[in-house]
């Protein structure tokens, strides 16, 4: 059942529970909806409260003005779900764009935030070498808008063709045209780097190797410059948490405490 957050500029923010147990917060990726989550949110809430949203622009969320969109912004967003669910601190796993949005929170709000998961994810677009830097047909192919042209930088083939609902699910969306370009311009201005030393919280990266998106060079990035965090590498692209099952068992085994694991 779909609830609303007011956001601090009055916009309404739709959100949805599934589960119960410790709160766990799942931010996802550039204009990705709530039920793009898919079968990862339903596997992770047999054991936690599963707190899904739609960010500003994107579904059943207001849209505001999408020329001032930003991560930080969106992690603001993210901040008034809690508020609105009760919430204190969380769990929060981001995936892509989620995850730089989960960065800010993290280092904003260190109290709301309990364990962090950074999915696929870069703390900034902007700087770094050779190793770091993105692929242009890979970002076009993402802005193309084209699913046959998108699917293979987020899954296998096998796996898409086996789960047509997860796959419909993550690429459904309902935005405007400015949505999306804000979207991918926050996405694509996000630099958290100065940031990262403030995170307190335990951390796990986890990113492809086969990541066309964002090279696995931003992962170990990440990892080395939040003070509390190790990194998973997979064998994956970008949308691994889907269709790659080591990931939300890696991270049921990161959340949960020790006795509680699988």
């Amino acid at each position: 059942m779909i609830a609303f957050a007011t956001a601090d500029d009055g916009e309404r923010i739709a959100f949805e529970e599934h589960g119960s147990g410790v709160p766990l917060l799942l931010i996802a990726g550039q204009a990705t909806g709530m039920h793009g989550w898919g079968p990862f949110a339903d596997a992770l809430a047999r054991d936690f409260r599963v707190i899904v949203f739609d960010h500003r622009g994107i579904g059943a969320s207001g849209e505001g003005d999408a020329a001032r969109y930003s991560t930080r912004a969106f992690a603001a967003d993210a901040v008034a779900v809690l508020d609105a669910a009760g919430v204190a601190a969380a769990h929060v796993v981001g995936h892509s764009m989620g995850g730089r949005v989960a960065q800010w929170l993290a280092a904003d709000d260190p109290g709301r935030v309990r364990r962090l998961v950074l999915i696929a994810t870069t703390a900034t677009d902007r700087a770094g070498g050779p190793a770091q830097r993105r692929d242009p047909a890979a970002i076009a192919d993402l802005l193309s808008g084209d699913r046959a042209r998108m699917l293979p930088l987020f899954f296998d083939d096998a796996w898409a063709a086996a789960h047509p609902a997860a796959v419909d699910g993550f690429f459904h969306r309902v935005a405007s045209r400015p949505a999306l370009r804000g979207h991918f311009a926050a996405s694509r201005d996000h630099d958290a780097t100065d940031a990262l030393a403030r995170i307190r919280a335990d951390t796990l990266v986890i990113h492809g190797e086969r990541d066309a998106l964002t090279p696995i060079a931003h992962a170990r990035r990440l990892a080395d410059a939040i003070p509390h965090a190790h990194l998973l590498e997979l064998d994956a692209r970008h949308g691994l948490h889907l269709d790659t099952p080591t990931v939300v068992d890696a991270v049921r085994d990161f959340l949960l405490p020790e006795g509680q694991r699988h």
